[in-house]
């Protein structure tokens, strides 16, 4: 199984730690890398996300790290896993976020 980070999801973990660190940057530095470890799961178990529920669709799915949600989707027919986003639960989704 290949993991694969978006532009879009690696750019919001970059912002999202930017912030954090004006006021922690070693709480920052964690955070991060907890949010890249915590997928590491999904090389052997691609379904251990649950299905995001305002999209319902069984191949994009989410771990929770946190107040923060790592959506994934699940490419069919390849052996490869597509991380979208990394989303506050407190911000909304968008429809063009998830779309890859």
């Amino acid at each position: 199984m290949k993991i694969i980070w978006s532009p879009l999801a690696v750019d919001q973990v970059r912002d999202i730690a930017s912030y954090i660190a004006l006021d922690k940057p070693t709480v920052a530095v964690e955070w991060a890398k907890k949010i890249f470890n915590s997928i590491e799961i999904l090389y052997d178990y691609p379904e251990s996300g649950r299905v995001v529920p305002e999209i319902n669709r069984k191949e994009i799915r989410e771990l929770v790290q946190g107040n923060y949600r790592v959506i994934y989707k699940i490419k069919a027919n390849e052996p490869e896993i597509l991380v979208l986003v990394v989303k506050s639960y407190r911000q909304k989704l968008k429809e063009n976020e998830i779309e890859a």
